[in-house]
């Protein structure tokens, strides 16, 4: 199983690198992972044949808050994955978020725009960076997919 995982997309509506994006990168993919800073509903509309999961992060807009969760817990085949977008500074940004869970085998968050992918006590941390670019990422734009079989592991992309 293979599943697409962004954030920090930061965009009013669905742009042509997004569609390229879902068309190129996501394919193949059994569903998406929006770890927030998604910032409009309309953004949606790029993913509309694809099974999302989404959390709201801290820029979005107060229909996409209403609408979705800071946080969410998956089940799929087997594993728990966490969803949150993060909050506050990068440093402390993997505990504090990772405090939402318990017994979770993947944690993805966004939040600081850095990618992350590594793992600590039995538990994959994966950012996917973000989608947007800017000074933040010193102008890199990432994504990232997760692969399950009979463990999980994930890969960053740059676009």
């Amino acid at each position: 199983m293979k599943i697409g995982v962004i954030s920090d997309t930061h965009l009013d509506a669905p742009t042509p690198l997004l569609e390229m994006v879902v068309d190129k990168y996501f394919k193949d993919i059994d569903m998406v992972l929006h770890a927030g800073d998604l910032h409009s509903l309309e953004v949606l509309d790029a993913f509309v044949s694809k099974e999302i999961h989404l959390v709201a992060g801290n820029t979005d807009r107060p229909e996409v808050k209403k609408q979705f969760p800071a946080s969410k817990l998956i089940e799929v085949k087997g594993f728990r994955i966490g969803l949150t977008h993060g909050w506050g500074t990068p440093l402390g940004l993997e505990k504090r978020a990772a405090s939402l869970f318990e017994g979770i085998d993947c944690l993805v968050f966004g939040h600081s725009h850095w990618p992350v992918n590594h793992c600590r006590d039995g538990v994959l941390f994966f950012n996917p960076g973000t989608f947007k670019g800017g000074i933040s990422s010193l102008w890199r734009k990432t994504i990232g997919i997760l692969t399950i079989e009979q463990d999980i592991w994930g890969e960053i992309l740059r676009l």
